[in-house]
C-alpha cells in the first residue's frame, strides 16, 4: 500500500500527466457512453452532404450525408478497442519471448533474437500493410497486424531487463529453494522488470491508434466499421472544399495520442523517480 500511495503521489505531482489522464478519461467515456446517448447509425444518410457543423448536426455531415458526430463517437470506440487489444497481444508475445530469451541465454537467446531482429528490419507500417493486404481486411486482421509489428520492441526491452535481473541474489535464493524456471521467470523476475514495460505499453497504444488510422486511410480496414482513420479516408476527396471533414477526426486522433503520451510520461516519472531527478 505504501508503494502504491507513493506512486500515486508522484503521478499526481505531474500536472501534464493529470491533464492527459483527465482528457483520456473524457475520451473513454465518450467512446463507451456516446453511441448510447447519441443513437445515430454512422452509416445512415441523415441529411444533405457537406453540411457545416451547426444546428441539427453539431459536427456537420460528410460526403454522403452521414452524421460526423455519430462517426466520431463510434469511431472512438473502434479505434481505442483495436489499439488496446493489439497492444495487449503485442505485450503478451513480447513478454514471453523476451523473458525466455533473457533468462535462458545461449542458443535459445540467439534463435529468438534472430527472429525478433528479422521483424525489426522490416518497416512496421509496411509490414502491417502487407499482412492486412494478404488477408481479408477485418477488425481481427487489423488488430493482429498491429500486434505483429509491435511485439519485437517489447521483446528486446524485456530481454534486457531480465538479463539485468537473472543473476541477482533473490533469483539465486529462488533457485536454492527449488523453484522452477517458469516460476522464477514469471513470478519473480518479470514483476521487477515491469515498470519500463508499462511505460512502453502506454505509448504503444498511441502508436497503434496512428497505425490503425493509417491503414483505414488507405482503405485497408473493415468497410463495415467506422473508425477515425476511415472517416479521414472517406473525406480526403473533399479536403479542399470541406476541410472540416478530415480536420475533426484528425483532431480527435491528435488529442487522444497526445493525452496517452502525457500519461505515459507521467507513468515514466512515477515509476522511475531517479530518472526524473536527472
Amino acid at each position: 500500500m505504501t508503494g502504491l500511495f507513493s506512486f500515486l503521489k508522484r503521478f499526481a505531482g505531474n500536472r501534464a500527466a493529470l491533464l492527459g489522464a483527465a482528457v483520456l478519461s473524457v475520451i473513454l467515456l465518450a467512446a463507451i457512453l456516446g453511441p448510447m446517448l447519441y443513437a445515430v447509425d454512422p452509416f445512415d444518410m441523415v441529411g444533405r452532404p457537406f453540411q457545416l457543423p451547426f444546428g441539427k448536426y453539431p459536427l456537420g455531415t460528410d460526403v454522403a450525408g452521414r452524421d460526423l458526430l455519430a462517426g466520431i463517437l463510434r469511431g472512438a470506440r473502434v479505434s481505442l478497442m483495436i489499439a488496446t487489444v493489439a497492444t495487449a497481444g503485442a505485450m503478451f508475445c513480447g513478454l514471453l519471448v523476451g523473458a525466455v530469451s533473457g533468462y535462458y541465454g545461449g542458443a535459445v537467446d540467439n534463435v529468438l533474437m534472430a527472429v525478433t531482429d528479422f521483424f525489426l528490419t522490416i518497416p512496421s507500417f509496411v509490414l502491417a500493410v502487407v499482412v492486412v493486404a494478404i488477408f481479408q481486411p477485418t477488425i481481427t486482421t487489423v488488430t493482429a497486424a498491429i500486434a505483429v509489428v509491435s511485439w519485437p520492441s517489447v521483446a528486446r526491452l524485456v530481454r534486457s531487463e531480465v538479463i539485468a535481473q537473472r543473476d541477482r541474489d533473490y533469483v539465486q535464493a529462488c533457485r536454492a529453494l527449488g523453484m522452477s524456471n517458469a516460476e522464477i521467470m514469471f513470478l519473480q523476475i518479470l514483476p521487477n522488470a515491469l515498470p519500463p514495460v508499462v511505460v512502453v505499453a502506454s505509448l504503444m497504444i498511441a502508436t497503434a491508434i496512428l497505425t490503425e488510422s493509417g491503414l483505414s486511410f488507405l482503405g485497408l480496414a473493415d468497410p463495415n466499421v467506422v473508425s477515425w482513420g476511415y472517416m479521414i479516408g472517406v473525406a480526403r476527396s473533399a479536403l479542399r472544399t470541406a476541410w472540416w471533414m478530415t480536420a475533426i477526426p484528425g483532431v480527435a486522433i491528435l488529442i487522444t495520442v497526445l493525452a496517452i503520451n502525457l500519461v505515459g510520461e507521467g507513468l515514466n516519472d512515477a515509476l522511475n523517480p531517479r530518472m526524473r531527478k536527472r
